[in-house]
């Protein structure tokens, strides 16, 4: 696995977002794809328990299942690395949490989630949001790391971001839904840039600011576009109060302001020595 450059750290730093070529070689690549698939198809729910165990928006199995055209953005398997011992071992793997941990200038990562992302042939687009307003800590330093399992091009899906709209530090939002540039009426000042597309292969990544306005297109194919995230939240984060994807039983021992520190949820996977 490559370890980043000063000249990749420096562009995520000005940019928010940036691409890694070839993060994993052939061999981790074949291995990372193995797994997850096998990891999706162990897995019947969208996240690790049943939906009566979350809040009423995650109910019935996510949450917005009911809305036809959110299912088909694309199909979403949330903490796979809390269900499946070998999708474990990659996403809690320091040398990815290393890469978070320089990218963004903390001191140390835990794991917020991971999520396996496929777009179905003829998917819907991803219209442009930011994470962090979505999780249940806020922190302007959050990350995601992108891996392409499969090759992510301009006809399938690949991610396209606004350079630099995370340096406003702001934390409106909207859903993913078919208005792609609802984005833009909360934070006019992003609608002319041009946004930066970012097709990567198989075995390439691409990492992001949790305040990075990105989206996708559609998949204009017929075969899926596969990819795998993990989202990083910077040691000594707060619970804010947002449910997001924590249980009723977690979140009725949380009070807004406790440390998420609790390693059966949020592992540290990197800290620097």
């Amino acid at each position: 696995m490559r370890k980043v450059t000063q000249e990749q750290v420096q562009h995520y730093q000005e940019n928010g977002f940036v691409v890694l070529p070839d993060l994993l070689d052939a061999a981790e690549l074949a291995t990372w794809q193995r797994v997850i698939l096998h990891a999706i198809e162990g897995r019947s729910t969208r996240l690790p328990l049943d939906g009566e165990n979350y809040e009423e928006s995650f109910r019935s199995e996510g949450f917005t299942e009911s809305d036809e055209y959110y299912n088909k953005v694309f199909m979403q398997k949330i903490n796979l690395w809390k269900t499946d011992s070998d999708a474990c071992q990659l996403v809690l793997d320091d040398r990815l949490g290393q890469i978070a941990t320089e990218l963004a200038g903390v001191q140390g990562m835990r794991i917020w989630l991971d999520q396996a992302l496929i777009k179905e042939p003829w998917g819907n687009p991803t219209a442009f949001h930011i994470d962090v307003p979505f999780w249940g800590f806020t922190s302007p330093d959050a990350l995601t790391i992108w891996i392409a399992l499969t090759d992510a091009t301009l006809t399938n899906g690949s991610l396209c971001y606004i350079p630099g709209s995370h340096r406003l530090r702001e934390y409106k939002n909207t859903q993913v839904d078919p208005n792609l540039g609802a984005l833009f009426h909360l934070y006019p000042e992003l609608a002319q840039i041009e946004p930066v597309f970012c097709p990567v292969p198989a075995g390439s990544a691409v990492a992001h600011n949790g305040l990075t306005a990105h989206g996708a297109g559609a998949n204009m194919t017929p075969q899926r576009r596969f990819a795998m995230t993990i989202a990083y939240m910077p040691d000594g984060s707060t619970f804010n109060g947002q449910q997001d994807i924590l249980t009723n039983a977690q979140v009725a021992r949380l009070a807004v302001g406790d440390a998420l520190d609790d390693e059966e949820q949020n592992p540290l996977v990197y800290l620097r020595s």
